[in-house]
């Protein structure tokens, strides 16, 4: 059964003509469609052709990245702004799906991509736009990922009702997330704190459940509160030093058949190199791990003041009392970018030993 939602194009077919009726059209770009309904022929419209179908889930925050995808390409290629010239198709996946129990418990890698992958290697899509932080470290034989759209703010936002920051909160107090990377943060500099792991949904249900009472506050990809224009929820923002971002956070990646020369010349000009620069240096960080998912792992690399990489990755137990990390700096350029993410994560993986990452 097909995950993905979208208009089947209907058959063309043409009779000798009796009667004609013909209904008034609208300004759209349409193509007339000829069919026969009692003897009579009726001219009906159909919608014009994509040339571009975007794949995307169907939460607000997935839906505002693929019209941020949709506004760009039509602002560097003109001919994609007709009516119609892009459509935005909505695929449910298994990490929408499954709200009942921790991401680590149901799969962990992959779980927000799958469905969307699947469609875009059977055509029923030409383009997937994702949230980088959900790609695995491996992409599907037969695509490809030339595109980063450029980075927001990578940083964690701290939403609470009645306190201002982690440390504000008196000890026992209720955190809500579904991040393993943030609890076992939080639980490591204030491990007085109750982090319960499973807070899942949308940000919309999550600040509504903030607003129940469930929790008495939660953790929020700044980035995501910004494209959707909900920073005022924000009660502080986390430094990097409080909280190191999960690899490739608040990135957005753009894919395409890797067959596919046309979609691939536009994703290029879309691309933003920096961004994708460092999302490679992170997730060569993160494919060294290679973790299970119940392996909290943070890695970033940006631009430092004199124009080389810095990178920071960090490991840690789930109950925040083992926080290992690790940093490197070196020339902002591919090659030595993906060393340095390598060289970082072996590191890493040596001081843990053994069962560090399969406890």
């Amino acid at each position: 059964m097909n995950t993905f939602c979208s208009s089947s194009l209907l058959a063309s077919s043409f009779a000798p003509s009796l009667n004609i009726t013909t209904p008034s059209f609208s300004k759209s770009h349409t193509t007339p469609l000829f069919s026969v309904t009692n003897a009579s022929v009726t001219i009906q419209q159909q919608p014009k052709v994509a040339l571009i179908r975007i794949g995307t889930r169907g939460s607000p925050l997935a839906l505002a990245q693929a019209y941020e995808t949709r506004e760009k390409l039509i602002a560097s290629h003109s001919e994609l702004a007709e009516d119609g010239a892009i459509q935005i198709i909505i695929i449910k996946t298994t990490g929408d799906k499954i709200l009942s129990q921790p991401l680590a418990d149901i799969g962990g890698k992959g779980l927000f991509t799958k469905e969307i992958d699947e469609a875009l290697l059977n055509g029923d899509i030409d383009i997937a736009v994702h949230s980088m932080k959900d790609v695995p470290t491996y992409l599907p034989d037969k695509t490809i990922l030339p595109c980063n759209l450029p980075r927001e703010d990578v940083r964690d936002a701290f939403i609470s009702l009645n306190a201002k920051s982690l440390a504000d909160l008196p000890p026992g107090s209720v955190i809500g997330t579904a991040s393993l990377r943030r609890k076992s943060q939080i639980l490591h500099r204030y491990p007085s704190l109750n982090v319960q792991d499973n807070f899942r949904g949308n940000v919309q249900t999550r600040l509504k459940k903030l607003n129940e009472g469930v929790v008495q506050a939660t953790l929020l990809a700044l980035a995501g509160l910004k494209r959707l224009n909900m920073t005022e929820h924000v009660s502080s923002t986390l430094s990097i030093d409080d909280m190191l971002p999960a690899v490739a956070q608040g990135a957005i990646g753009i894919a395409c058949r890797s067959n596919d020369d046309k979609m691939a010349e536009y994703l290029v000009s879309l691309n933003h190199e920096e961004t994708g620069l460092a999302v490679v240096c992170e997730r060569a960080f993160l494919q060294i791990l290679d973790g299970s998912c119940r392996t909290p792992i943070a890695g970033y690399a940006c631009r430092n003041e004199d124009g080389n990489c810095l990178f920071r990755g960090l490991v840690a137990s789930p109950d925040g009392t083992r926080v290992l990390e690790t940093s490197r700096v070196g020339p902002y350029a591919v090659e030595d970018m993906i060393e340095m993410g390598k060289d970082a994560g072996k590191e890493l993986l040596s001081r843990a030993g053994p069962g560090f990452f399969t406890s």
